[in-house]
């Protein structure tokens, strides 16, 4: 663990000593306070999210070696409040034993918070590094769009004394197991959301953003017989990496080679081509883990949304015309969630809106 905090260590000193160079160059040709998306540049080394603060780099750590924090001038040191909803966001925690870990649920206004007369779906919902389930509710807008929509959202959160960044360890070994580590709390989670609520088993699906994404991922390949679709946003593939110097190099676009356990579930892909902190190919990679029917249909979709991103939309269709994968390419974004809002961290409102492309793919997907 020495060497490997060494290692990980000289490569933070290395990338610190780029950004202070790049924010050193940003500060003398910007004023400080320039609001953000005002045509200021940020350092070409580093894609930062367009909205929050970037306080830490989204990379996991070993215990007892915590990245450090830089502020981005122009970028406020806290966020505005999210506009309160009708619904209820309750904490909870589970336990079993790998571990307790504490959640959020969002219950809407119109879904009885003891039992609904009619069943209702489930998302969970896996934060990233430096993330809580306020923030990730918050950055993503999934609570607004479960009240419009009725269903139920929970949101497990990673414990510091897990990882000192709040990341979920998807590139520990033990973390890939089905029934043990992490994955057995977040099933074990869901689960007592659905013993909890009337949950549609049907209809409960798992989605996450970089470390989040890429336990999202490995849900997915571990219980498809709980979840029925995935959602990876800037996330990697199942079982990218072993441990942390393989994360790393994973992180660097080095995955892509593990193989996949059981059947592939539905599962959408987000990803900005400009993403410094989680290479693109980890998007190929994910889709490449898929099991393809030889019945496909691909069909390949440009777009841009009006005043932000262009992107590429490839769309994977059963012989039925039903989707069973979608992969969404953002052009110019970094590592952010697409599409969503200023009140959260690592979110890029130029879109597209990636909340509502998952709800809307989870119930579309077969």
């Amino acid at each position: 663990m020495k060497q490997i905090n060494g290692r990980l260590l000289a490569q933070m000193r290395q990338m610190t000593g780029k950004l202070l160079k790049g924010l050193r160059k940003q500060a003398a040709a910007t004023p400080m306070g320039t609001p953000a998306g005002t045509g200021a540049a940020t350092p070409a080394a580093f894609d930062f999210p367009l909205h929050g603060p970037a306080r830490q780099f989204d990379l996991p750590n070993a215990r007892g070696f915590t990245m450090p924090s830089f502020d981005l001038p122009g970028m406020p040191a806290r966020r505005p409040p999210a506009p309160s909803l009708p619904g209820r966001f309750v904490d909870a925690s589970y336990s079993n034993a790998a571990g307790t870990r504490h959640y959020k649920v969002y219950i809407p206004s119109s879904v009885d918070h003891q039992r609904a007369a009619h069943p209702v779906p489930l998302l969970v919902m896996l934060h990233g590094c430096t993330q809580d389930p306020d923030d990730f509710a918050n950055g993503t807008q999934m609570n607004a769009i479960a009240e419009e929509s009725g269903i139920i959202v929970a949101y497990p959160a990673q414990s510091q004394q897990a990882n000192h960044s709040r990341c979920w360890n998807w590139f520990n070994a033990r973390d890939q197991q089905r029934d043990a580590g992490e994955p057995s709390i977040i099933a074990g989670i869901t689960q007592q959301v659905c013993q909890d609520f009337a949950i549609d088993r049907s209809q409960i699906y798992v989605a996450g953003l970089s470390a989040g994404g890429a336990m999202a991922a490995i849900m997915g390949k571990l219980y498809p017989d709980l979840y029925a679709a995935v959602g990876v946003h800037s996330g990697l593939p199942f079982a990218a990496a072993h441990d942390l110097p393989s994360a790393l190099a994973a992180m660097q676009g080095g995955s892509g080679k593990a193989q996949a356990p059981g059947s592939a579930l539905p599962v959408i892909v987000f990803h900005g081509d400009r993403d410094h902190t989680v290479h693109p190919a980890n998007s190929d990679a994910v889709m490449a883990q898929r099991a393809t029917p030889s019945h496909d249909a691909i069909i390949i979709e440009p777009g841009r949304v009006p005043d932000g991103h262009a992107y590429t939309r490839t769309v994977y269709r059963r012989y039925d015309g039903a989707p069973n994968a979608e992969q969404w390419i953002i052009h110019g974004a970094g590592h952010a969630w697409s599409g969503g809002s200023a009140h959260g961290s690592y979110t890029d409102g130029k879109g597209p809106d990636a909340s509502r492309e998952m709800l809307r793919f989870f119930r579309t997907a077969r």
